[in-house]
């Protein structure tokens, strides 16, 4: 017996030595292990209680649906799949504007604020009914309306996540089947429903929205950012699916609705629109959308509430992060308006749509706002001139990417111009251009020299060269040789070749035209160095020179900037074949191609988390196409 004790005892210090190595040689692993079996054991308990549970409701499900359920709303494939634009639909908002490369550590950033604060109930414990397809027809509407209150309670995802699970799966199968009810059933949204629907939507979504920004200050920059994603999003998507269903479906009576989707709702939903999850927004989006096209009497108020909105956008916040989303509502509405145009309609874009372009903001929301821009242009090409005078007057001083923006929109403008309104902004339009085209930003340059690569542009411009050229001349012909950026080299020498050839008699008066002012510019300094030069002669002749020309920090060296003459302009030979030859092959292939032409960010590490959810997120609609109850339309 001794023996045998003296062995196990043996064996039992050599294990916890070999135990105690394998710590030494192995540190992390260990506090990881030690960190996984604290978390199971955590969440153990509410998962064994669960388990039974989620197997029965697996086994029923397996018998009572032999085929697959159909998709879900916007399950036509993940957000951003789509690579083009469809033509004559306004452009949809970018979800996950999040740019990382792989690799980058995750730092742990300070959350700027929480998720949104809902109202929990004590009593939280929900029944699990029977399945709407196994009722009886009798029993159906009964119990509907049971499952829609069902999902009427509001559990917490923010301070304990892991509490009422069971409850919670009971919910979100609620909704699951309700989606698929309304979506395959016919004659089932009947007078009750709508009350209970458009109550629990109510009860779900409306709430205060968190502030954007925390109590150090500093405020959510759109572009930078990630944005705070809603905890609640499990349930709020799928109440947000149910209620789309239920506006598509052809069962949906506007006229009985629209008791209790009145103006109330509206103003609570539009509220909604200031979240920082990209996914409400592009449910809002939708959700608004399908509203204004059922309920004639809500159009007005709708737009009119929107105006509002934009307003303190535009003169107090400067910040909201619905902007875009509102825009491409808007941009839909547009396509419906009837001809004429309503003087409404023509006080929106110019007291509403042009103010917008004041917001430093701009390239959240720059491409929906371009597109409803250009197409109340389409509709009213009387509205052309105002719109680029405006434009022209907002144009950025100091901010070359948003100038670069400006230059984007005004071209997508003259594709749909008319030869005659051309006319007649013609002077100030080529005045702003010639300053962009001697910009020392490359980029902006480079995007004013572009328009010569559009063959419309092309065609107004020779249309009307002899206006155009003695405007552009200076410009392009100084910057020829001196700007710093040799892509803008052959950029301008292929927009001088095309200028010469639509009219060389009138190529040639600007050259000599040009050199002749030149010419007196250097005169003008040489007289200007004359006149200094005298004055300086007469200052040695003061006694008191030598005591002071010591102290005066030499201002009159040869090689004060007073005294400088400018650079002589070397003269270009278009008629050379040789001259520029590779420049213009490089123009030639130039297109207008869409280019990050913005600055580039700081790329910081971001949450994975987020990156996921918003990459998995399905849109409820690819883009918002007018319906034909938008068409035609001017209320």
């Amino acid at each position: 017996m001794l023996k045998k004790e003296k062995e196990a005892a043996k064996n039992q210090v050599g294990k916890e030595a070999d135990d105690q190595q394998h710590l030494q040689q192995n540190p992390q692993e260990q506090q990881q292990q030690q960190q996984q079996q604290q978390q199971q054991q955590q969440s153990q308990e509410p998962q064994e209680h669960e388990k039974q549970d989620e197997q029965q409701q697996q086994q029923q499900q397996q018998q009572q649906h032999s085929t697959p359920p159909p998709p879900l709303i916007g399950a036509e494939g993940p957000l951003g799949t789509a690579t083009s634009i469809k033509d004559g639909l306004p452009p949809p908002t970018q979800i996950n504007k999040i740019k990382f490369g792989p690799g980058a550590p995750l730092i742990k950033k300070e959350k700027r604020q929480s998720s949104s604060r809902f109202n929990i109930p004590k009593n939280r414990e929900l029944q699990k009914l029977p399945s709407l397809r196994d009722a009886q027809p009798s029993e159906r509407e009964d119990l509907f309306i049971q499952k829609i209150r069902q999902c009427g309670v509001i559990f917490d995802f923010i301070t304990d996540p892991l509490s009422d699970l069971k409850w919670k799966e009971v919910k979100r199968a609620a909704l699951n089947e309700m989606v698929e009810y309304v979506t395959t059933q016919r004659q089932v949204i009947t007078e009750p429903v709508y009350p209970e629907v458009v109550q629990m939507f109510a009860v779900n979504l409306f709430r205060t929205l968190p502030p954007s920004s925390n109590p150090s200050g500093a405020e959510f920059d759109p572009e930078e950012d990630e944005p705070t994603l809603e905890a609640a999003w499990p349930h709020l998507q799928l109440v947000y699916e149910f209620f789309l269903r239920f506006l598509e479906s052809p069962d949906f009576q506007p006229s009985v609705a629209k008791r209790f989707i009145d103006q109330k709702f509206v103003l609570q939903l539009l509220e909604l629109f200031d979240s920082e999850d990209p996914r409400e927004r592009d449910f809002l989006k939708t959700t608004l959308h399908r509203i204004y096209g059922k309920f004639l009497g809500l159009r007005a108020f709708i737009r009119k509430q929107i105006n509002n909105i934009f307003y303190k956008f535009i003169y107090e916040t400067e910040h909201h992060n619905g902007v875009a989303e509102l825009l491409e509502i808007l941009g839909s509405i547009i396509n419906g308006f009837a001809l004429p145009l309503k003087e409404e309609h023509k006080v929106f874009l110019l007291k509403v749509l042009l103010p917008l372009h004041k917001v430093k903001s701009l390239s959240v929301y720059h491409p929906q706002l371009a597109y409803c821009v250009v197409q109340f242009l389409e509709k009213d090409p009387s509205l052309t001139e105002p719109v680029i005078i405006t434009l022209l007057k907002l144009w950025p001083k100091v901010h070359s990417p948003k100038e670069v923006m400006f230059l984007n929109e005004l071209e997508e403008i003259l594709d749909v111009i008319e030869p005659n309104e051309f006319v007649k902004v013609v002077v100030p339009l080529f005045r702003q251009l010639a300053k962009c085209v001697s910009s020392p930003h490359f980029q902006v340059a480079e995007r004013a020299l572009y328009y010569w690569n559009n063959e419309y542009i092309l065609s107004l411009i020779s249309d009307n060269a002899q206006i155009i050229l003695p405007i552009m001349f200076p410009a392009l012909y100084k910057n020829s040789k001196s700007h710093w950026n040799k892509t803008i080299h052959g950029l301008i020498y292929n927009a001088l070749k095309l200028f010469m050839e639509m009219n060389q008699k009138l190529f040639d008066e600007c050259t000599q035209q040009y050199k002749a002012e030149r010419q007196k510019e250097k005169e003008k300094m040489r007289e200007r160095e004359e006149a200094w030069q005298h004055i300086k002669d007469l200052a040695v002749k003061n006694p008191l020179f030598d005591k002071y020309s010591s102290e005066s920090n030499n201002i009159f060296s040869p090689h004060s900037a007073l005294m400088v003459s400018p650079q002589d302009d070397n003269d270009i030979d278009f008629n050379s074949e040789n001259n520029g030859s590779d420049n213009t092959e490089q123009a030639k292939k130039v297109r207008n191609k869409e280019k990050p032409l913005l600055r580039k960010k700081s790329e910081l590490p971001h949450d994975q988390y987020t990156i996921k959810a918003l990459s998995d997120h399905k849109r409820a609609d690819d883009y918002l196409t007018t319906s034909p109850e938008l068409a035609a339309t001017t209320s």
